[in-house]
């Protein structure tokens, strides 16, 4: 008789977990591409048999293809705005939880931009200079806005090479197609970037802030496990992982 009670909770059991599992997919601002892969490596050990897949683009694009019905289940957008659009249009399963505030620095491969400002952008010897495209990327509006608000738009704008993304952006100063870009902090405090020089942090007071929130959309409605991620990032855990990436926590502003 024990052993049959053996079986029946072993049965029970296993078909808890394959009733548990299962996937789901995360689109997520290109800034969180370091920290989201971290968290949801650390998420799938907790949660075998789950699967979190992120895409990582721009916020504007995701946005825009959340309401055509393209198949996310989590939206992670670097302007919190998009996410009360969806929210508003009836795209969401759930109220926008704000996750973080992000930053922006001047950083650079070529040379250490711990040293310059945005001051320094207008010198001739700096022909290009790479931000993310500001129709749709929030990283990208803000640039723009820290650009005027230092009195140095009207020199920097012909310079200017946009990147669909704030990774494509860090990307073009990487590979040397841009001699600096405005990047987010949680791309440059990014161990392949950080060793290839320091970063000047842009005064928040120069730009409207980042403030970051997601959502379950709609498709998710009913999916466990969307909500189970959903809650893990309030976790102490996926918290420490963004502060480690410089993002400011909402409650720790």
């Amino acid at each position: 008789m024990t052993g049959i009670k053996s079986l029946l909770a072993a049965c029970a059991a296993a078909l808890s977990l394959t009733v548990q599992a299962g996937e789901i997919t995360v689109a997520a601002a290109a800034d969180l591409k370091f920290a989201m892969d971290e968290i949801v490596a650390a998420f799938g050990k907790a949660n075998p048999g789950d699967r979190v897949q992120p895409v990582y683009g721009s916020s504007g694009k995701f946005h825009t293809q959340i309401r055509q019905g393209a198949p996310y289940d989590l939206y992670f957008s670097a302007d919190i705005a998009y996410a009360h659009g969806l929210v508003e249009a009836g795209f969401a399963a759930s109220r926008v939880k704000p996750y973080a505030v992000g930053r922006i620095v001047l950083w650079s491969a070529g040379v250490d931009a711990s040293g310059m400002t945005l001051a320094d952008l207008a010198d001739p010897r700096i022909a290009r200079i790479a931000i993310a495209n500001p129709k749709h990327a929030p990283y990208g509006k803000r640039a723009v806005e820290a650009l005027k608000a230092a009195g140095v738009w009207a020199q920097v704008e012909p310079k200017l090479v946009y990147g669909e993304n704030i990774a494509q952006t860090a990307q073009f100063v990487q590979t040397g197609n841009a001699q600096v870009g405005i990047i987010a902090l949680s791309l440059a405090l990014n161990p392949e970037l950080a060793r290839r020089g320091g970063y000047w942090l842009i005064p928040d007071s120069l730009h409207q802030p980042l403030e970051q929130g997601f959502i379950i959309t709609r498709r998710a409605q009913s999916s466990a496990l969307a909500q189970r991620f959903a809650d893990y990032m309030a976790s102490p855990g996926a918290r420490a992982v963004m502060r480690d990436y410089g993002f400011v926590l909402p409650d720790e502003r």
